[in-house]
């Protein structure tokens, strides 16, 4: 990853996928995980770019950590940035599609 600029694939960690991500793709909304320093227009340019097509809209929520406990030790679970995207009408990823 470079100092200045975040490139396609630098933005874009992974999809998520879970059961209510999964019933959100019905209305055309796809989660991703993204980079922490990534904003809406490039999470927008990143998604247009790698899955060639159109976004109509994108929501970013910055995750915050939550206490874990195992035994005696204590701790927090990473902090990290979700990104809901809204594709416009007529465009699928293909690649993030389950095979039922």
């Amino acid at each position: 990853m470079s100092q200045g600029k975040l490139t396609p694939y630098d933005v874009i960690i992974r999809p998520m996928v879970t059961e209510k991500t999964t019933l959100a793709r019905e209305n055309r909304k796809y989660v991703f995980e993204v980079n922490l320093k990534a904003n809406k227009h490039q999470v927008r340019n990143a998604v247009e770019k790698l899955f060639n097509v159109k976004v109509e809209k994108v929501n970013i929520l910055l995750m915050k950590p939550k206490p874990k406990r195992r035994g005696l030790f204590e701790g927090d679970t990473r902090r990290w940035k979700k990104a809901i995207v809204t594709l416009k009408e007529g465009h699928v990823i293909k690649e993030l599609e389950v095979q039922q």
